[in-house]
């Protein structure tokens, strides 16, 4: 018996040995642009294979029906930065701002200014509590639940008649509630193949409960103040968003890319994909360019073989810290330092095997200042 759970222990470790973990270094940083594709109507994939690990997802035929990409700014250059005090990051749209909060340890939504989705009005809107989009490290197993609420408050002439039409008496004003609750489950790893590409993955099961209910502000011909009026805007244009809705998503993270490497959207019976989103590398790379009084951090060269420069400019004063990751996200080389201004670093590379590795730069705080990848050459 004790050597059959031997042989049983063993076989485990083996099979965890092989999994990756996510660290913080993929977490967006002011300056970065994430890229995407994605296939509107996927046919032929399957994401949501049973749990476990050593496995192979493989979206290398997806067709890219449209592509887009995620700019991420310092907080302090949007609209809204006022309204977004504890804000590091904003991340700029077409019709609101997204504001976030980054630690070493997760990458959190705080709110959002610009139209809202459900009323198309203008608001500011705080999630309460911030919503946490990534947290690290992140490892095969993890498991963790959310929950988060908004509020938004209208005065009645904000709202449009056909809207309300379903309301016996005409409010004072009226207050969206939303609650939305959210079960994160890591439940495999493998390799994840999309096209132009192929990564060591985690594979998480998103799952998420929303909510949005109406309430209606009476004065007359009754004082009834707040009451629930959801039942009652069933058939008006409101009505569709109201109510519970289930979305259930499988997204695979690799601990060398920012962007998620795929996301695939599930139908509500889960037997089906809808949509999947994938890191676009079919891009051409720009070259590295720091605005003026931009901070920043690059390796020359890159790639590399005998030795890098790390390249560190318009670094306030602080305690800084270099690491390295190889690709299974495993911290390889790290050095801390009191920094300002322009700096460089030159590593010997005597000790490290070729392949692709990553490197980020942050401060005492644990706020990542700049992650990029570094390849590595030998004879």
């Amino acid at each position: 018996m004790k050597k059959i759970l031997c042989l049983v222990c063993t076989a485990l470790s083996l099979s965890l040995s092989a999994q990756i973990t996510v660290t913080s270094a993929t977490f967006p940083a002011a300056g970065d642009t994430l890229r995407f594709g994605y296939d509107e109507s996927p046919v032929g994939f399957n994401p949501a294979t049973p749990p476990g690990g050593n496995q192979t997802w493989d979206f290398s035929g997806l067709t890219k029906n449209k592509e887009d990409k995620v700019i991420y700014r310092p907080a302090s250059t949007g609209m809204h930065a006022s309204d977004f005090p504890g804000a590091e990051l904003v991340q700029p749209g077409a019709t609101r701002e997204t504001y976030y909060n980054v630690t070493n340890d997760k990458f959190e939504a705080l709110g959002y200014a610009g139209d809202d989705p459900v009323l198309g009005l203008d608001v500011i809107v705080h999630f309460s509590p911030a919503i946490i989009e990534r947290r690290a490290p992140l490892n095969f197993f993890d498991i963790t639940q959310q929950t988060t609420n908004q509020t938004l408050l209208f005065a009645i002439d904000q709202i449009p008649d056909s809207l309300l039409g379903g309301l016996p008496v005409t409010p004072d004003s009226i207050r969206l509630r939303v609650n939305a609750q959210r079960l994160d489950v890591v439940d495999g790893y493998g390799t994840c193949l999309i096209p132009g590409g192929t990564y060591p993955v985690l594979r998480m099961k998103r799952t998420e409960y929303t909510t949005i209910n109406v309430d209606a502000y009476i004065s007359s011909p009754f004082p009834l103040g707040w009451i629930d009026v959801t039942s009652f805007l069933g058939g008006t244009d409101i009505g569709q968003f109201l109510g519970t809705d289930t979305t259930t998503t499988f997204r695979f993270y690799s601990n060398t890319e920012k962007e998620e490497i795929a996301v695939a959207t599930m139908s509500s019976d889960l037997n089906n994909v809808t949509r999947i989103a994938y890191k676009n590398t079919q891009t051409t790379a720009a070259p590295e360019i720091n605005a003026p009084g931009s901070v920043g951090i690059s390796a020359f060269p890159n790639p590399a073989v005998d030795w890098v420069r790390f390249d560190c400019i318009n670094l306030p004063q602080d305690d800084y810290t270099l690491k390295i990751f190889n690709i299974l996200g495993n911290l390889v080389w790290e050095e801390n330092d009191q920094m300002v201004g322009n700096r460089s670093n030159e590593v010997e590379l005597e000790n490290f095997k070729k392949g692709l590795y990553s490197y980020s730069l942050s401060n005492k705080k644990g706020q990542v200042i700049g992650t990029k990848r570094l390849v590595v050459l030998k004879p």
